[in-house]
């Protein structure tokens, strides 16, 4: 399975699991859609943890994948990722990020996703979109969460330029919360979304703060509607 899931403590554990750096294909995405539903549905009583098999939390949309596709299966994919992003932000427990490696593209957007983000305190690790690079534009789900979770002139800069920072880089801009040893990662991302999910009032605060952002993402899942779908070619 190109995702998998444990439960650890009352709090669900999902992991990407695509070797060699769980990229994201069309089926990997409808997979992640359909575990972050379950999610959002069952509410973890501590919350999710979501992290990355291997050395690489996820390099992004599979490139090669997704120029094999015809257009209605690109045109599919591109709706499937908004539909996953909006499913993320749907799971009303804390969702932590546990970042092992390279976070890129679509991957660096599953991290901004979740609600806490720690990542392996590592300068091999490389963060960034390199859509641009690529050739490939934003979806409108992830459109509308790095516009929502990045200072303006980060998200010019690392837009336009493709760029890949480090860790300590994001830390400094608060684009990450903390960093550990990479052998730490898990349990203390673990720890992290049991502490978050014990705050009585997480689930209102986390409505009132992301609300907004989960709304106008879930009407771009519901219609299917993409304004810049005909870029995909």
């Amino acid at each position: 399975m190109p995702v998998t899931t444990s439960v650890i403590d009352d709090t669900l554990l999902i992991a990407i699991d695509r070797p060699p750096v769980n990229a994201l294909d069309l089926d990997m995405i409808v997979e992640l859609e359909h575990v972050f539903a379950d999610a959002a549905q069952k509410a973890p009583r501590n919350g999710v943890v979501l992290t990355g098999e291997g050395q690489v939390f996820s390099a992004g949309v599979d490139v090669r994948a997704f120029m094999s596709y015809n257009r209605d299966q690109r045109h599919a994919m591109v709706r499937a990722i908004t539909r996953m992003v909006a499913q993320l932000i749907s799971i009303p427990k804390p969702v932590v990020a546990a970042v092992n490696g390279h976070a890129l593209g679509g991957g660096f957007v599953l991290m901004l996703g979740c609600d806490y983000r720690i990542a392996t305190d590592s300068e091999l690790a490389k963060l960034g979109m390199t859509e641009a690079q690529a050739g490939i534009p934003f979806p409108a789900g992830p459109l509308e969460v790095i516009r929502n979770e990045l200072a303006p002139e980060l998200l010019r800069h690392l837009t336009l330029t493709s760029a890949v920072l480090t860790p300590r880089d994001f830390l400094q801009s608060r684009a990450l919360d903390e960093l550990c040893p990479v052998q730490d990662l898990r349990s203390q991302a673990l720890a992290m979304a049991s502490k978050l999910a014990a705050q009585p009032g997480f689930e209102a605060v986390k409505q009132q703060v992301r609300g907004d952002l989960r709304g106008r993402i879930g009407g771009f899942a519901a219609s299917g509607h993409d304004p810049f779908l005909d870029a995909f070619g």
